[in-house]
C-alpha cells in the first residue's frame, strides 16, 4: 500500500513541477521581428507621397495617418464592444447543461428506527451507477434587468463621450499641423539661401586672415573684421540648424517615416486667414460646439444613472425561472419533467445602509454638475484668451511683413553699393544676414498667427471635417478639409447672431 502512495506522491510532484511557470525573456530576434512588424504596421499601409504637399493634403494625413488619432478611434471601437457587451446583459440567462457519472459502487440506503435504534428497512438504492444528465434552464432577475438597463444608458453615453475626447483630438491635431506646416514652409524656403551665405562669410574670412597674415591692414582693424564675420557665421548656422528641425516635427504629425524626404507646395502668397463670426457670438458657438462641454453633459447623464442604478439596487430582487430536464436513471417514474418558479430575495441590509447609497450617488450626480459649469466658465475665459492671441498674432505678422519688406530693399541698396573691398563684403553679409533672420522671422510670425487660427478654431469646436464624408480617401479628406474652411469664412449663424 505504501509503495503505491509514494508512487502517487512521486507522480503528483513530477505533474506540478513540470506545470511551474518560470521567467523567458524576450530574445533579440524576437525584438527584431516585432520592430519589423511595427514599422510595417506604422507606416506600410500609407499612400505614398508622390507630389510636393500642400496644407490640405498634409490636414488629410494627419486625420488619416497620425498615431494618436488612430488611438482615439480604438478607444471608440472599444467603446462600442463594451457597450453591446452591455446590451447583451439585458437578456435574460438561457443555460444548458449535460453530464455523465458513474460510481464503482451501488449508491445504497437503509433506514432506522428512531425509537429503537434499529434498522427498519433493508438497504436499497433509486439510482442506477451510471447515469446521464441534461438541463435547460431559462431565468430572468428582474432587478439585475433594472441594473443592467442603467449600466447600458451609462455605457451608451460613455461612446458618445468617447467621440467628443476623438473630436477634440483632431481639432487641437488640425492646429498643430496648421502651424508646423508654415514652419516648415519657411524651413524650405530659407535652407536653400543659407549655404550660399555661409559659403561668401567663410570665403571673407578667409581673405581677412589672407590680408592679416601678409601684414597689409590693421591688425585690430581686421580682428574686428573677423569677429564680426564669426558672430554673422554663428547667426546663420544657428538659423541652419533650427530650420532643419522644422520638416521632421512635420513628418512625425503626418506620420511619415523619420529621414524620409517630401517637399511641400504652399501658396505663394502668405493670406491672412479670415474668421467671419461676430466676437459677440463666439461665446454661444463655443458653448454648443465644444468637445469637452459635450462630454461634460454626458458625463452628467452618468451620474445621473449611477442614482438610479443606486436606487434600484434597494429593491427586492425577483428571479423567474423555467426549466426543462432529462434524467437517464431507470429507477425514476418519469425520466423528463418541466418546472416553473419564482423567487424573492432582498438584501434587508441594504435598508439599513440606503441613506448612504443614494448619498454616494447623488454626491456623483453633483459633482459632475459642477464639474460642467466649472468647464463652461474655462471654456469661456479660452475664447476670450484665444481670440486676443489671434488679434495679437495677426497686428505682429503685419508688422514683421512691413519689417520684412525694408530688410529686404536694405539688402537690394546695400548690393548695389557694394565695392570689391573687404568693408564692402561685410557690409554685404551684414545685410543679407539681416535680411534672412528677417525672413525667418517673418515665417515665424506666420506659424504663430496661423496656429492662433487654428487654436482660435478649436477654442470655438469647429470640425475641420463634417460628421459625414463621401470617403475616407487623401483626396476626399482633402476636399472635405478645403470645403469645411471656405464655410468658416462666411458667418455663422446663431441664436445670439439672430438676435
Amino acid at each position: 500500500m505504501m509503495p503505491r502512495k509514494i508512487l502517487a506522491a512521486a507522480l503528483a510532484t513530477v505533474v506540478l513541477g513540470g506545470c511551474a511557470i518560470h521567467p523567458r525573456p524576450i530574445t533579440d530576434d524576437e525584438r527584431k521581428a516585432a520592430m519589423q512588424a511595427d514599422a510595417q504596421a506604422m507606416f506600410g499601409e500609407q499612400e505614398p507621397v508622390a507630389a510636393p504637399i500642400t496644407l490640405d493634403e498634409a490636414m488629410a494625413r494627419a486625420l488619416k495617418y497620425n498615431l494618436d488619432h488612430r488611438v482615439k478611434m480604438m478607444e471608440e471601437a472599444l467603446a462600442q464592444r463594451q457597450l453591446d457587451l452591455a446590451n447583451f446583459d439585458l437578456l435574460p440567462q438561457l443555460t444548458a447543461a449535460a453530464g455523465y457519472t458513474s460510481r464503482d459502487n451501488v449508491l445504497a440506503s437503509s433506514s432506522q428506527d428512531i425509537v429503537t435504534g434499529q434498522q427498519s428497512l433493508v438497504p436499497s438504492t433509486s439510482s442506477q451507477r451510471q447515469a446521464t444528465r441534461a438541463d435547460l434552464g431559462f431565468s430572468w432577475n428582474i432587478l439585475d434587468f433594472g441594473v443592467s438597463y442603467y449600466t447600458a444608458q451609462q455605457q451608451a453615453d460613455r461612446v458618445l463621450a468617447t467621440a467628443e475626447r476623438r473630436r477634440k483630438v483632431v481639432q487641437l491635431l488640425m492646429q498643430q499641423t496648421r502651424q508646423a506646416y508654415w514652419q516648415a514652409a519657411g524651413a524650405q524656403k530659407l535652407q536653400g539661401q543659407i549655404e550660399p551665405l555661409l559659403a561668401q562669410a567663410r570665403q571673407a574670412l578667409d581673405d581677412s586672415h589672407a590680408i592679416e597674415t601678409k601684414g597689409l591692414s590693421d591688425p585690430l582693424q581686421s580682428l574686428g573684421y573677423q569677429r564680426e564675420l564669426l558672430s554673422l557665421v554663428l547667426q546663420l548656422e544657428s538659423i541652419r540648424d533650427e530650420l532643419a528641425q522644422a520638416k521632421p516635427k512635420l513628418a512625425s504629425i503626418m506620420n511619415l517615416p523619420p529621414g524620409k524626404p517630401f517637399e511641400l507646395a504652399p501658396p505663394d502668397a502668405l493670406d491672412t486667414p479670415t474668421l467671419a463670426i461676430a466676437p459677440e457670438a463666439m461665446e454661444e458657438t463655443a458653448l454648443l460646439h465644444r468637445p469637452e462641454l459635450i462630454e461634460a453633459n454626458y458625463n452628467e447623464r452618468i451620474g445621473l444613472n449611477e442614482t438610479h442604478k443606486a436606487l434600484a439596487k434597494l429593491l427586492p430582487g425577483v428571479q423567474l425561472s423555467v426549466g426543462a430536464h432529462y434524467d437517464s436513471n431507470d429507477f425514476l417514474v418519469n425520466n423528463s419533467w418541466r418546472d416553473a418558479g419564482v423567487q424573492v430575495s432582498w438584501n434587508l441590509l441594504n435598508l439599513l445602509n440606503a441613506r448612504n447609497i443614494k448619498g454616494a450617488a447623488k454626491a456623483q450626480y453633483e459633482l459632475a454638475r459642477e464639474q460642467r459649469l466649472a468647464l463652461n466658465m474655462a471654456v469661456l475665459t479660452q475664447v476670450h484668451v484665444a481670440w486676443i492671441d489671434y488679434d495679437s498674432r495677426r497686428q505682429q505678422f503685419e508688422l514683421t511683413r512691413d519689417l520684412n519688406d525694408v530688410e529686404q530693399r536694405i539688402l537690394e541698396h546695400t548690393r548695389n553699393a557694394t565695392n570689391a573691398n573687404a568693408q564692402g563684403k561685410l557690409a554685404e553679409i551684414r545685410a543679407a544676414t539681416s535680411a534672412l533672420m528677417s525672413e525667418l522671422r517673418l515665417y515665424q510670425s506666420y506659424a504663430a498667427y496661423q496656429g492662433a487660427y487654428g487654436q482660435m478654431i478649436a477654442s470655438l469646436g469647429l470640425d475641420p471635417v463634417p460628421n459625414a464624408v463621401a470617403g475616407h480617401d487623401l483626396p476626399t479628406l482633402e476636399k472635405a478639409i478645403a470645403e469645411t474652411e471656405k464655410q468658416w469664412e462666411r458667418p455663422l449663424v446663431t441664436e445670439a447672431a439672430a438676435k
